[in-house]
Formats: C-alpha cells, structure tokens, sequence
C-alpha cells in the first residue's frame, strides 16, 4: 500500500482505538458513610473486572480505576457488605452502609478503626430507629413533605434551601442506593419499598461538591442490596 493512503489509514485506526481504551477506562471516586454522615475509614473497595481492591482513607474517601458499567463491592468489619453497579455517567458514588445489629457490630467497627468517634457511633447507632415504615404515605412527595417540615416539593423537585438568586436550579441532588438520579425517579418509587431517607445540606452535602450545593436527598430502598 502505497505510504501516502496507509499513514492517514493508520492514524484513524489509532483513534478509534484510544477512544475505545478511553470509553472502558476511567476513575471514579467515592465516599463511604454510616448512618448517612460518619465516614468510615479502612473500607475495602474492590472492582469486580480487574480485582483491585484499595481502602478509604479517614475520610471515607476512595478512588478506582474501573470500566464503563463495572461493580464495586464494598466491605467493612461490622458492616454488611454491599454491591453497586455502576452506570456509564457515573463519576461519584456515595455508599452508605449498614451496621450490623447488635454489640457486636459496634464492636468490630470500632475495633478494625473503621470508625475513629467511638462516642459519636454509639448516640447515632442508640438514636437511629431503622425500622421507619413508610407505607402510611401515598407517595415519595408526601412522605418528604411529612418527614421534613420546611422542605418543598415542586414537580418532581425538592427544594431544601431558599430560593436561588443567581437564576439556576435550586433543586437538591437526588441519591437512590448510591447512585445519582433524575427528580422523577420520586415519581416512580413506592413509599413502601424505601428503607431510609435523609436530608443533607450544608457540610452534610459537601461531598458531593457543586453537584450538592442545594442540598441531598439520600434514600436507601429495601431491595437497595439485592439490586445493586
């Protein structure tokens, strides 16, 4: 083949195949929490297609390499463990993870230094009341309107701060199982199949970043493990 065709040729074939390594590789970033805001640290993050595993730092933060629709499975010492599949848009996931019942629970977080304010888990863990049913509302908006006084829902979007000065949305951030969602995924989930759902704004909100600034809306459903 004559030189002058086969460079241009190659070059285009070069593309392609970066753009191919590009699309399956990429990082992600994440944090790790208990009872919605307690970091845990030592967390053990593995990707489920190349095996890695790496740890949160005492921040609860981690970073993988990972493909496009990878897992991540998530474990702690006192915790049950947790899966999640990730979707092609996603570049952050929040897990929450749950203690385990019981003294025992507590005591290997505590133990295994995933947790560094021993005093602060025992009054979160004391006060938590993890068996909330929702089922009396009729839908994701009632139950956040009757859940959290001063909180409006407009449409598919719920407004935790004031109204936004500059212009833009002020709606919050939708999180479901760990993953970011759309407003109108509200619209789509039964009240009775939701097994946790909080508020987060101010420093609660801040590790999502600018995505956060509104406020979070974090729920976790009861089917949230076997789905993910």
């Amino acid at each position: 083949m004559n030189n002058r065709f086969f460079i241009p040729i190659l070059f285009v074939v070069c593309i392609f195949i970066a753009t191919g390594l590009n699309a399956q590789d990429r990082s992600i970033q994440g944090k790790v929490t208990t009872f919605e805001n307690l970091p845990l640290s030592g967390v053990e993050v593995q990707v489920k297609s190349t095996g890695q595993v790496v740890k949160t730092d005492t921040l609860g933060r981690f970073s993988v390499a990972c493909n496009n629709k990878d897992k991540l499975s998530f474990f702690a010492h006192g915790f049950n463990k947790q899966n999640v599949k990730l979707k092609e848009n996603t570049k952050f996931v929040a897990v929450n993870l749950h203690l385990k019942p019981g003294e025992e629970g507590k005591s290997l977080a505590i133990g295994y230094g995933h947790v560094q304010d021993e005093d602060k888990l025992n009054a979160i863990s004391s006060l938590r009341d993890d068996h909330d049913n929702f089922s009396k509302y009729t839908d994701m908006y009632e139950l956040i309107r009757g859940k959290f006084s001063g909180v409006q829902v407009i449409g598919d979007e719920v407004i935790i701060r004031g109204n936004n000065t500059m212009g833009g949305s002020n709606a919050a951030l939708i999180v479901v199982d760990g993953i970011e969602r759309e407003g109108s995924i509200l619209g789509m989930l039964p009240p009775h199949t939701v097994k946790s759902i909080d508020i987060l704004k101010d420093g609660g909100s801040a590790i999502y970043g600018a995505r956060g600034a509104n406020g979070v809306v974090l729920i976790e459903t009861k089917s949230g493990e076997e789905d993910k």
